[in-house]
């Protein structure tokens, strides 16, 4: 099987949906041997955070000497970043290849096609890709593994594990209500399904009702909670290349560190992936300080408050529900005070996208709609019109290309230019910037 034949096998598994539960994912991993119970995982659930969180911890695992993959979701550049490998010897994190996605589907194509037969659900592709990565880390023998939720926790494909070494829950806020509940206690419940049995959890600081679920999940599991204290916190400094900030460990001890990833709200993520090294270090596997440093210091995550273009200043952003939109605002108020800001902003449509506009539109200027090249989005008229309540100078630029082309018209040397909304349009977005830079458009 080729690579596009097995990406079209992907593909054609759409047409199943978003089935939330584990029967057909459970069902498919028995028939492959159950390969993620040859790996030692790290199982990562929360609304916003999952991404930047992981990246963190892997980059502080590979300093300790560790291999590493991930497994996250969506793909914003490239299908083959859902599943990445890194080690202290590598410079960066390699993507599954070709050859590992079409190895893996050539062996799970016809397992799905057995089950229809026997009377079982053709697994989702979600379930079709948690199987491949399982399957391709699991081939590479990777010391940990760092699995990231989809959208849930309790009935997600990944909750299929069932000896993770510790549990991560990153913040949680209301975003996929449709499927996790209307309320931020529901919402919680789910994600603290991810909870196993004495296995360790590590959070960040909640929203009281949030911090109380996963208390009383913890208690009931026999889980030890450890929760991060961002009073603890001093002497941030927000700069344009990295973020300073002092870590206060008692009163007369405390460390100072500096991250690359920027965003005022990514302090509370590295604060969280250093809380999950210290755990895992405390289960036996050294991690020892100059590794947490390092890690944190080195660690990159593309598309969250990434500079992509310079003169004008053009930030990515992958803020597509309402906490993402507070840190959103909370830190182009930090970086970039006094500035012009520009907006490109495109969303779907089952995103709250009157609150994203309520909390972050005021601060722009000019706000250019685009409609992602997406099944569920939301056409750039509509977000026009949502956004001119907010905002004298609406542009419905429509396709990627133009609004690109608008922002670029507009901008004067000193402005920003901030792009967010939904992933699902970022790839499109920084190749149109490749083109305009090599002066195709």
């Amino acid at each position: 099987m080729t690579y596009e034949e097995a990406r079209k096998f992907i593909d054609e598994a759409n047409q199943y949906g978003i089935v939330p539960g584990l029967s057909a994912i459970t069902e498919l991993l028995r028939r492959l041997g159950n390969p993620q119970e040859k790996l030692k995982i790290i199982h990562i659930a929360g609304t916003n955070g999952k991404g930047s969180t992981s990246s963190f911890l892997a980059k502080i695992l590979t300093m300790a000497g560790y291999s590493v993959g991930i497994y996250n979701s969506p793909a914003v550049f490239s299908y083959r970043e859902i599943i990445q490998i890194g080690s202290k010897r590598m410079d960066g994190f390699e993507y599954i290849t070709e050859q590992g996605v079409s190895d893996a589907i050539t062996i799970i194509k016809p397992i799905c096609r057995a089950m229809v037969e026997e009377g079982f659900a053709h697994p989702t592709t979600f379930e079709i890709e948690t199987a491949m990565a399982f399957l391709y880390l699991s081939w590479r023998s990777v010391d940990f593994a760092i699995i990231e939720a989809g959208m849930g926790g309790k009935l997600d494909a990944t909750n299929v594990i069932k000896y993770p070494i510790c549990s991560i829950i990153t913040s949680v806020s209301m975003d996929h209500m449709q499927y996790l509940g209307d309320s931020l206690e529901q919402i919680a419940r789910e994600k603290a399904g991810i909870i196993k049995e004495q296995v360790p959890l590590i959070t960040c600081k909640q929203e009281p009702v949030v911090l109380q679920v996963l208390e009383e999940t913890c208690r009931e599991k026999k889980s030890l909670l450890t929760c991060t204290n961002s009073m603890q916190i001093v002497n941030a400094r927000f700069l344009p290349d990295k973020t300073e900030f002092t870590l206060k460990l008692g009163s007369d001890k405390s460390i100072e560190y500096q991250i690359q990833v920027l965003g005022e709200h990514q302090i509370e993520n590295a604060l969280l992936a250093r809380a999950a090294a210290k755990v895992i270090n405390d289960l036996g596997y050294t991690i020892d300080e100059k590794a947490i440093w390092n890690g944190l210091n080195q660690a990159k995550w593309k598309g969250r408050f990434e500079v992509i273009d310079s003169k004008p200043c053009v930030i990515m952003d992958g803020a597509h529900n309402i906490d993402a939109a507070k840190r959103l605002r909370n830190s182009i108020k930090v970086y970039f005070t006094n500035r012009r800001i520009i907006y490109i902003i495109g969303v779907l449509a089952d995103k709250d996208y009157q609150g994203i506009l309520n909390i972050t539109a005021p601060l722009a200027e000019v706000i250019i709609t685009l409609t992602p090249n997406n099944k569920r989005a939301l056409p750039s008229s509509k977000l026009a019109e949502a956004a001119s309540v907010y905002c004298k100078k609406v542009i419905d630029a429509g396709t990627v290309d133009q609004a690109v082309a608008s922002a670029y018209q507009i901008a004067d040397k000193e402005d920003i230019i901030i792009v967010f909304g939904s992933l699902s349009y970022m790839g499109d977005l920084l190749h149109t910037l490749e083109n305009r830079k090599r002066g195709n458009i």
